[in-house]
């Protein structure tokens, strides 16, 4: 396969689990940001989702004070914002077109007709009391194309380049959502403010129900860390994605007559490190130290994984 056909479906698959990551931060956060206001701390809440999805550098330097108007119109409609949820799929369609041959039918159409329908709304769509509506609907279209390509992909590389690029979204969103809630974290008296913080952590990965059917306990934030970041049960754990991460690599440098690189090193590392990690020692070290050291790890890893294969 050629490096310019991975690069594509790499990102492809980085810009639509992009997409629905953004989706689900602000979700939660509008939702958190109607509790925080009865506090008078709203504002917090529209700075840690734009700290978490990369962008409050970008925010800062167009808008003055993160609100849910401001907020909202970055990371939906800005073209100023790659990473926003209407640039996300535009960069997604556009890497798709370009290998239209090696995407499914239904993968095309189900990011095809996401890009029409986007490209054709209308800010009124996101305002108020539609905006659930929409964030639900944009979750809805990137579980339709991630379900399209697992059901009807031949397990061939194309596959394992959208795999990879999806993964290794996965495992950047987790670490960043957990660090920039970091202090919920810190021992200490527990509240109701807490633990409906907890709440949310929990359902910016879907997770809330897992957390029951694993530890069948109230909420605790050790067990919600240790969930998040070392149980292979949860699909959006860090170790979980890690793992799928280091399998996929392994699975295209065997496909390659065991062709091996930095990749394969660092993702293997990662993924044993968190697979025998235990959480009272990640709490010891600190989580906050911790989650950034996964989050440049991760980052480092996408560029040896784009200098071996993508751009060698």
């Amino acid at each position: 396969m050629l490096s310019r056909t991975a690069d594509n479906l790499f990102w492809l698959a980085r810009y639509t689990e992009r997409a629905g990551n953004v989706a689900r931060g602000l979700a939660v956060a509008s939702r958190m940001a109607a509790i925080s206001a009865r506090l008078g701390d709203e504002v917090a809440e529209w700075r840690s989702l734009l700290t978490a999805s990369g962008g409050d550098a970008g925010f800062y330097r167009k808008y003055e004070t993160p609100n849910a108007e401001s907020v909202v119109h970055w990371l939906v409609f800005d073209p100023d914002n790659s990473s926003g949820i209407l640039s996300c799929f535009e960069a997604a369609r556009r890497n798709a077109r370009a290998v239209r041959t090696a995407l499914t039918v239904d993968m095309w159409q189900a990011l095809n007709d996401s890009w029409n329908h986007l490209r054709n709304l209308a800010p009124e769509a996101t305002e108020g009391e539609q905006l659930p509506n929409f964030l639900g609907w944009v979750q809805d279209r990137v579980t339709l194309f991630n379900g399209a390509a697992h059901d009807t992909m031949l397990r061939n590389e194309p596959w394992r380049f959208v795999h990879l690029g999806t993964m290794l979204e996965r495992a950047d969103n987790t670490a960043r959502l957990l660090d920039v809630k970091h202090e919920l974290f810190a021992p200490g008296e527990e509240g109701a403010v807490d633990y409906v913080q907890w709440q949310a952590v929990l359902r910016s990965v879907s997770a809330l129900r897992s957390y029951q059917w694993v530890y069948r306990e109230r909420l605790s934030a050790r067990r919600i860390a240790e969930l998040m970041i070392l149980r292979p049960e949860l699909p959006r754990s860090l170790a979980a994605c890690h793992a799928e991460v280091a399998d996929t690599l392994e699975a295209i440098g065997i496909g390659q007559g065991g062709r091996m690189g930095e990749c394969h090193r660092q993702a293997g590392l990662l993924k044993a490190q968190l697979r025998y990690g235990r959480i009272d020692d990640i709490l010891e070290e600190g989580l906050h130290e911790f989650l950034t050291g996964m989050i440049t790890r991760t980052a480092e890893l996408g560029a040896e994984i784009d200098a071996f294969y993508i751009k060698p």
